[in-house]
């Protein structure tokens, strides 16, 4: 199959371009109009495929349910906003719940699926800060050990790529260092910490800061806090919530223009409530919540943000019609800063020869005209 548009994201550039697609992968990137095409896009984007590394869950399902026609169904229709990579993330609750949770993605990973990719499991918790809790259930919140993340892993099969941890509570960073050793990318985040505690927390194997500016200590000039960090740490991932509510278009302005265009992750940080009619109630991680008509989730308990349900392909318009952030900045930010995030930039996040068919085309209002989850056409 050969696809082609006069605007096809190629090194860092938009190219006139044709897409040669190959049993998944990308077989050849050619000059336009250089063979018969089978799809012509005429002036549409043409980029990589989305990854969305923070995700609880959307269309009724939450991770944590641990059903796999849920996950599936998730997995199938979340290629609707052009996301072809994912990263099912949990949320702080009892040793039971989260052993089905993660034993649920490697159940369904390993029996097969349709649509997005599951690029491995995101465990948010429960090794936080009580301060910064934010909508995590206190009651779940423990010190984390390697043993018990030991009984996690081993229940994933291996699956767990992120843990969100308070890395300030972990003495001597036994946990930080082991995670870093065994291929585990940690992440500061639902965090107290100091810029000094952020900077030894780095320094001893901590890779990634989680929703920069929620859930961690903020900024001051004489008290820089996690969020300070997460601006100077410029080889440091941080994701960040691109749906306008979380962080307002100035503050993520802010951050990216800080951080640059190679280190900033954009997520959606999306509940189960995504897909779902505006005032839906539901149960996440045993507080209610309502979803409300701006697209934000609320604990109904306190009002205070509880996630989101952003779309992908909406954050990137987000980020560059509103926040004014340049275009690779944020391009970059849900394809190939992910994808160097979870180490599997040697087959996604660019559309070069030899990686995964992972395609979105988009309209110009960012609306999703057509995915390729590794060649197959979604919509």
């Amino acid at each position: 199959m050969i696809i082609q548009s006069k605007r096809v994201w190629v090194l860092g550039q938009f190219l006139e371009a044709q897409l040669e697609i190959e049993d998944g992968k990308i077989l050849n990137v050619l000059p336009y109009n250089a063979k018969k095409v089978d799809e012509d896009y005429g002036d549409l984007r043409i980029v990589p495929g989305f990854i969305d590394v923070h995700t609880h869950g959307a269309y009724g399902f939450d991770t944590n349910d641990a059903k796999a026609e849920g996950l599936r169904n998730w997995m199938k229709n979340i290629t609707k906003e052009g996301v072809t990579g994912i990263c099912p993330t949990t949320i702080t609750q009892s040793n039971e719940v989260l052993t089905k949770a993660v034993a649920n993605v490697a159940k369904v990973y390993e029996e097969g699926y349709e649509g997005a990719e599951i690029l491995g499991i995101h465990f948010e918790g429960p090794y936080l800060d009580m301060v910064y809790k934010g909508a995590q259930p206190e009651e779940y919140i423990v010190k984390g050990t390697v043993e018990e993340f030991e009984h996690y892993q081993k229940a994933a099969h291996g699956l767990i790529k992120i843990v969100t941890m308070a890395c300030e509570h972990d003495e001597d960073f036994v946990l930080t260092k082991y995670l870093s050793s065994h291929g585990v990318v940690a992440s500061i985040g639902h965090s107290g910490a100091t810029y000094e505690e952020a900077s030894m927390a780095v320094a001893n194997g901590a890779r990634s800061m989680t929703h920069v500016y929620n859930g961690m200590s903020p900024f001051n000039h004489r008290k820089n806090g996690l969020v300070g960090a997460a601006y100077r740490f410029r080889d440091t991932f941080g994701e960040i919530i691109c749906d306008g509510n979380h962080s307002t278009p100035a503050a993520l302005n802010n951050y990216f223009m800080s951080k640059g265009r190679d280190y900033v992750v954009m997520i959606s940080d999306a509940l189960m409530v995504k897909g779902l009619p505006v005032g839906t109630k539901v149960l996440f991680g045993g507080n209610e919540i309502e979803l409300y008509p701006d697209g934000s989730a609320h604990l109904t308990s306190t009002g205070g943000l509880a996630g989101s349900t952003l779309h992908i392909n909406e954050g990137l318009k987000v980020l560059v019609e509103k926040a004014l952030v340049p275009w690779d900045y944020a391009i970059n930010s849900c394809t190939i800063n992910p994808a160097r995030l979870l180490g599997v930039d040697d087959r996604k996040g660019k559309l070069v020869a030899g990686y995964d068919a992972d395609i979105v085309v988009l309209e110009d209002d960012y609306s999703v005209k057509q995915t390729y989850a590794k060649g197959v056409a979604c919509l």
